[in-house]
């Protein structure tokens, strides 16, 4: 009995030893462990971008990284009293980068969806738009409606990995998918009718359109709700924060809507806010 008794004891010293530093953890703790912390203390933000997604990110005639994004990243690293990196990559590999820690946020048009929240976080939407269609002339002038390309023989051209390539599949599994890795060759596809449509941002179909009047037509009103937003690593309470109060003062300080006027104005002035 006694022998009994000792071992239960030593077992439960045992267990209490093991859990200890687990009810040790201190708000404290969290906090110094944070990404925060750590962009604060590197005295660097480091974000991650493609830069060929005019107007949102490109690069200028000297070869600075330039537009909307570049500007609400460039205010955030000087809200944080941190010095701006931009690290320019394939869009593919954006995500793999910010969850490989090479990166600590993407700002790059990414749009928040629910399969993508079940790996990253996402903060509240700073832009939203919605996949618009521009048609080939060629082949699809008779096209009024997106959801006639849901046909067989219609061929249309999606970016790989966007949300246009995640939702062609399931909206128009009638027709031939080609993915392309770059915007550029999409809009080729459609501008010499090698392919019916491509899908992609309302600014940028509006923009590729009044580059090919001929060519092309387009199909303004959104058909899917994409709403950007600042992407990060999952489970960083205190970086969400902070980018959620962030983003809700330049929106009402009027910071955003200057940025909006700025890149957009003369686009689509009546792009949804």
């Amino acid at each position: 009995m006694v022998k009994r008794v000792g071992m239960t004891l030593f077992v439960f010293a045992l267990l209490m030893a093991m859990t200890a530093p687990a009810f040790a953890v201190t708000p404290y703790d969290i906090f110094e462990g944070s990404d925060l912390r750590k962009i604060v203390k590197r005295g660097k933000l480091i974000v991650g971008m493609e830069l060929k997604f005019w107007p949102f990110e490109y690069t200028d005639e000297q070869g600075n990284a330039v537009g909307f994004d570049v500007d609400i990243a460039k205010q955030a690293a000087k809200e944080l009293g941190v010095e701006l990196e931009i690290k320019d990559m394939e869009w593919t590999g954006l995500i793999p980068a910010l969850q490989a820690g090479k990166i600590d946020i993407i700002i790059s048009g990414i749009t928040g969806t629910l399969e993508r929240a079940k790996s990253m976080t996402f903060t509240d939407a700073y832009f939203t738009t919605g996949l618009c269609t521009l048609l080939s002339t060629k082949r699809a002038n008779d096209v009024t409606d997106v959801d006639q390309l849901n046909a067989e023989g219609r061929i249309l051209a999606v970016k790989t990995g966007t949300t246009a390539d995640l939702v062609a599949s399931k909206r128009f599994p009638k027709a031939k998918i080609n993915r392309y890795k770059d915007e550029t060759s999409c809009v080729q596809e459609v501008v010499n009718g090698r392919a019916d449509a491509f899908f992609y941002d309302q600014i940028s179909i509006g923009k590729h359109h009044k580059q090919y009047p001929k060519e092309t037509k387009a199909i303004l009103k959104p058909f899917t709700y994409e709403p950007y937003c600042i992407a990060m690593r999952k489970g960083d309470f205190d970086l969400w924060q902070w980018l959620e109060m962030y983003l809700q003062t330049i929106k009402n300080n009027g910071t955003l809507d200057t940025l909006r006027a700025k890149y957009f104005g003369d686009i689509l002035p009546d792009a949804r806010q």
